[in-house]
């Protein structure tokens, strides 16, 4: 089991619909998050019996392949250790289950994310152009970090 400081990691057995919230502060899109929202398999973190953060594990079409579909952490409970258990956690969990790679994706103008895992040891794969548009259920004129959100990029991470 990993854990963060007083948080446990462990699979989420309940109905989605309760991590809504959580899921929202990954997604700005509600389209796309009812798309995916009951895809694979997700691991919560729980602390003083709480969830405070949660990743989600998709299959990708070739078996050695798991894609982290979102992530998030609880705004009050960022900067504490608890996406890095989380996604160390899915590392083991997918490494576990064969997998030989882990792919990412996150918007180029989210430099917190791109940080983020790259300091995980994630290496960047391609940029998909023109991924956050009306047409996919995204807002316009979304910002991120002051940088309009316009492109993906997709991250890979060999296990």
């Amino acid at each position: 089991m990993t854990r963060a400081p007083d948080v446990e990691i462990r699979l989420h057995e309940a109905p989605r619909e309760e991590l809504r919230e959580l899921f929202a502060l990954a997604e700005d899109s509600p389209e796309q998050l009812d798309r995916y929202v009951n895809l694979g398999r997700v691991l919560i973190a729980v602390e003083a019996e709480a969830t405070v953060g949660y990743v989600q594990l998709v299959d990708c079409e070739t078996p050695e392949e798991i894609e982290l579909q979102s992530l998030a952490v609880a705004e009050t409970r960022q900067g504490r250790g608890i996406g890095r258990a989380l996604v160390e956690r899915a590392v083991a969990e997918s490494r576990a289950g064969g997998a030989r790679t882990l792919l990412v994706a996150t918007a180029t103008a989210d430099v917190g994310n791109l940080r983020f895992y790259q300091r995980l040891g994630f290496r960047m794969l391609r940029v998909e152009r023109d991924a956050f548009t009306p047409s996919e259920g995204y807002p316009e004129g979304l910002v991120t970090d002051g940088i309009p959100l316009r492109d993906r990029v997709w991250l890979t991470l060999s296990l």
